[in-house]
C-alpha cells in the first residue's frame, strides 16, 4: 500500500471513529436507540470528512510538523512533553472534519466535553490542551480549499 493511500485510510478511519463517538454522545439524548443511530450516522459522516482532510493534509506530515514545533507555541509548558501534546494535536485533526464550517470558539464546549475520551495518556487538562487543538484546526483549515468557517484564515 502506498504511503498516500495509507494516510488517506488513516484519515477515514480516525474520522469514522471520532464521528461515531460524537454521534453516540449527541444521540444519547434520545436514549439507547438515539445512541446507536447517532454513532452510525456520525461514523459515516466522520469517515467521509476524514478522507477529505487526509487528501488535503497528510496526517503523518501534520504530526511531524507539530512534533518539531510544539515547543515554539505560546501555550507550551516545559513541564510537559510531546506525549502530552500529541493527543491534543491528534484530537484537533480528528475532530476538524466533523465541525468543518464552524468556528472553533462556537464548538469549543463540545470539544471540551469530548477531550477526556480523546486525550489518551495526555496529562493535559482541557485548558492546557485547547491551544494545541485550536492550532491543529487552523493548520488544517489553511490547507483546505476555501474558508469554510469564514474567519479569514
Amino acid at each position: 500500500m502506498s504511503d498516500i493511500k495509507k494516510d488517506h485510510s488513516i484519515g477515514e478511519g480516525t474520522g469514522a471513529v471520532t464521528g461515531a463517538v460524537t454521534g453516540a454522545v449527541v444521540g444519547s439524548a434520545g436514549g439507547p436507540v438515539g445512541t446507536v443511530v447517532g454513532a452510525l450516522a456520525g461514523g459515516a459522516l466522520g469517515a467521509k470528512a476524514g478522507g477529505k482532510i487526509a487528501e488535503a493534509v497528510n496526517p503523518t506530515e501534520y504530526a511531524d510538523h507539530w512534533k518539531t514545533s510544539y515547543r515554539d507555541t505560546a501555550y507550551y509548558n516545559n513541564a510537559r512533553d510531546w506525549s502530552d501534546y500529541e493527543p491534543a494535536y491528534k484530537y484537533g485533526y480528528d475532530t476538524y472534519g466533523q465541525y468543518r464550517g464552524q468556528q472553533f470558539n462556537d464548538v469549543e464546549g463540545d470539544l471540551e466535553r469530548g477531550w477526556n475520551s480523546g486525550k489518551a495518556n495526555s496529562r493535559l487538562a482541557w485548558n492546557e490542551a485547547k491551544g494545541a487543538v485550536r492550532d491543529g484546526w487552523h493548520y488544517i483549515e489553511r490547507a483546505m480549499p476555501g474558508d469554510a468557517d469564514r474567519d479569514g484564515r
